[in-house]
């Protein structure tokens, strides 16, 4: 049989598995399992967390460590060298930023990763500017620099009319989305121990070290504010954007936008995609051990909230779609309402957040954590951006 009747029965044979698995997908908060969530704030020996040393020493750690060997897979700091590039700088918006590419090259054991990043920087505000970084995973149309394409998920004009920085990369640099070839950039160059590892880094680690080796380039740009900064991540960008600023805490805000499983939702909820059917769809996206947890979502560990806690002190704002149910809107909200106790009950931060999530278009803006739910479908739109840029003009005190 050749080729191009084979293609057609593998994707139609793939169209069908996807329709069962959403077919026998919860939409019924009626159906919601009871569940007991993981207490960020006791350890796993039982004892009471009090104190910012507790946390900043032991919790903290001990959860970053859970996600780590349980979910995401090792985060791999060490490398031997690093180095930037400006490969082309040049006017841009009719003069109101400056479009620059740059390739930051990173060497590990005699092999080398390269990883461009774009970024048009306002030329209308003082420097150093604060930056947004947005973990791209659709493709060069959505991170155009000249500007000859325009996307709403990136809309780099405004971005720059509010002063901001507007930074991008693309997560196939680090490794493919695609469960054949996921392997062949950072994990093949740079670590390919994890590889044979149980606990293995795979896409979203990948991902998420990229985004570290951008803030790298922040801190050594003259006009570029490293400690205004903004991770922004939308579907598995948004739970690449999690991971990034739970891991790294240079990030000053972390954004959220509907990242579903895996990213800020309640794993034990079972409610949209679940744990089973993230893994059997992009096994390459988590750890081998995450598989263990399918259909078992009460025996993890963790839970999602669990890892927005581990981003306070600092900012974080998770966004949901009102028709995006696969992504379980009340859950990624109640994962962040959970999460949000350690700013209270460690750091002396109040959050003012109902159990009951807000009203569509209705955004909710306290000190330091923000939520809104939109009206429409999985996407990130020109309204989401608003509200980002909105929450970070009041934490950044631009407003």
């Amino acid at each position: 049989m050749d080729l191009i009747p084979w293609t057609i029965l593998l994707l139609c044979l793939f169209s069908a598995q996807l329709a069962h698995a959403q077919e026998n997908t919860n939409y019924d908060e009626s159906n919601v399992p009871n569940y007991t969530l993981p207490d960020p704030l006791q350890t796993v020996e039982g004892t009471a967390v009090e104190s910012i040393s507790e946390w900043k020493f032991q919790r903290r750690p001990e959860i970053l460590h859970l996600f780590s060997e349980n979910v995401y897979g090792n985060m791999q700091h060490h490398f031997d060298t690093i180095s930037f590039t400006e490969i082309s700088e040049e006017s841009a918006l009719n003069g109101a930023a400056t479009a620059r590419q740059v390739e930051i090259a990173i060497s590990r054991d005699g092999q080398k990763l390269n990883l461009v990043l774009n970024l048009l920087i306002p030329n209308n505000v003082s420097s150093p500017a604060p930056v947004t970084l947005l973990i791209n995973h659709r493709g060069p149309d959505n991170m155009d620099i000249s500007r000859e394409i325009k996307k709403e998920f990136w809309p780099a004009e405004y971005i720059v009319d509010r002063g901001y920085v507007a930074a991008v990369f693309d997560v196939e640099d680090l490794a493919d989305d695609n469960k054949e070839t996921y392997t062949e950039d950072l994990l093949e160059q740079l670590y390919p121990e994890e590889l044979d590892k149980p606990d293995g880094m795979r896409t979203i680690s990948a991902w998420a070290w990229g985004a570290m080796r951008a803030m790298d380039y922040f801190e050594r740009a003259p006009d570029i504010d490293e400690n205004r900064s903004i991770v922004i991540g939308h579907s598995r960008g948004g739970k690449t954007a999690l991971w990034t600023g739970a891991q790294d805490q240079r990030w000053a805000i972390t954004i959220s936008n509907e990242s579903g499983a895996g990213g800020a939702a309640l794993s034990r909820r079972r409610f949209g995609e679940t744990v089973q059917q993230i893994n059997s769809s992009f096994p390459y996206w988590f750890t081998p051990n995450f598989e263990k947890y399918n259909n078992n979502e009460s025996a993890l560990p963790v839970d999602q909230h669990m890892l927005i806690a581990c981003i306070a002190p600092r900012a974080v704002y998770v966004a949901s779609a009102a028709e995006d149910q696969w992504a379980d809107p009340r859950g990624e909200y109640l994962s962040l309402y959970h999460g949000a106790t350690v700013f209270d009950e460690i750091f002396g931060i109040p959050i003012p957040l109902d159990e009951e999530m807000p009203e569509v278009n209705s955004p909710v803006h306290t000190s330091h954590v923000g939520y809104h739910i939109r009206e429409g479908e999985h996407d990130l739109t020109r309204y989401d951006w608003e509200q980002f840029l909105n929450f970070a003009d009041q934490y950044f005190g631009l407003e």
